[in-house]
Formats: C-alpha cells, sequence, structure tokens
C-alpha cells in the first residue's frame, strides 16, 4: 500500500472536545462536523510529522487496542472529504472504505472513524425576518415590527428613516424603505 503523504489537520478551524468526541467548525464553508473518538484521535494527530502507520500505533496505544493502518486510512479519507485536512498535492493511495471494512471486520467497528458533518447558515441566512404578508407568530418575526392576526403588516408604520427592528438579532437599524 502506498503510504500517504504526511497530513496535516487545518489551523482555521475552531474545535471543541465533548466527552470522547471532538466537534470542529469549518468557517470557511460553514460546516460544522462531529467527530467519534477515533476519527478524533487520528485528526489530533495529523500535525504534518506523522505518517498513518505511526498515527495508527499512537492510536493503539491510546486506546490499548489494535488499531489497524487501514482504519486510519480510512479516518483520513473521512477527514479529507470534510475538508479537515490541508490539500495534498499527491494522489492518496489507501484502499476503498469496502476493502477496509473487510480487513478490520465487524469485531473491530467499535474503532471505525466516524464523521457526522452540518451546513452551519450564514448569518445573513440566520438573521432574515420575515416580509409583510408572511404568516407569523409575533412581531419580532416581521421585518415591520408588527405580527397582526398571525401575519406581518406590511410597511404599517414604515416611513423613510423610521427605526426598524431585526427581530432575529434584536439590533435595530436605520432604513428609509417600506417592506
Amino acid at each position: 500500500m502506498k503510504e500517504r503523504a504526511l497530513p496535516r489537520a487545518r489551523k482555521d478551524c475552531l474545535s471543541r472536545e465533548l466527552d470522547d468526541e471532538v466537534v470542529i467548525y469549518d468557517p470557511q464553508r460553514h460546516e460544522g462536523h462531529c467527530l467519534n473518538a477515533t476519527a478524533a484521535a487520528v485528526w489530533k494527530l495529523c500535525d504534518g510529522k506523522n505518517s498513518a502507520s505511526q498515527i495508527a500505533l499512537i492510536v493503539s496505544r491510546q486506546f490499548s487496542a489494535q488499531v489497524d493502518e487501514s482504519v486510519v486510512q480510512l479516518a483520513l479519507e473521512y477527514l479529507t472529504d470534510a475538508h479537515l485536512l490541508v490539500e495534498q498535492k499527491t494522489s492518496v493511495g489507501s484502499p476503498s472504505r469496502r476493502v477496509a471494512l473487510r480487513r478490520v471486520g465487524m469485531a473491530a467497528a467499535f474503532a471505525l472513524p466516524l464523521i457526522t458533518s452540518i451546513v452551519a447558515p450564514t448569518p445573513a441566512h440566520a438573521a432574515t425576518c420575515l416580509p409583510g404578508g408572511a404568516l407569523c407568530s409575533s412581531g419580532a418575526q416581521c421585518c415591520s415590527g408588527i405580527c397582526l392576526l398571525g401575519k406581518c403588516l406590511l410597511g404599517a408604520t414604515s416611513k423613510p428613516g423610521a427605526k426598524r427592528r431585526s427581530s432575529i438579532v434584536g439590533a435595530e437599524f436605520e432604513s428609509g424603505e417600506t417592506q
């Protein structure tokens, strides 16, 4: 099996340990990833100094159980797919996921790396208010700030230069436009 170049984790991602898992947020792609214990252990060792075989030895010691190099290769493949590693210019010479699963066997399935990902909304998507005529449950949801009979009022109190309340973020801003 061809050895993968020394893997290196991206430095611009934010991470937090939760029990035996690690949650990583990628600010460039607005994605969050939850790594199980195996994937987290591999990711933490991706410093550009350890090869896959070295990572397998270290993780085996950490877990007090044999972690095969094919499991590490699988974790590196998942981490690459999630864009959590610095891009390598060389091609990857790792076994397919199916081959890795066959080699590991079901008895050692606990050691399989797992990454669960979710896309986080951008601030613009998260702070959007409802336009006039949209269904609402409170004025805080409406761009006009007024929810009447379950619908946002269309510019009822909006005059040029009037203050409007952004309901999601709770900040006021000046606007001369009517919605």
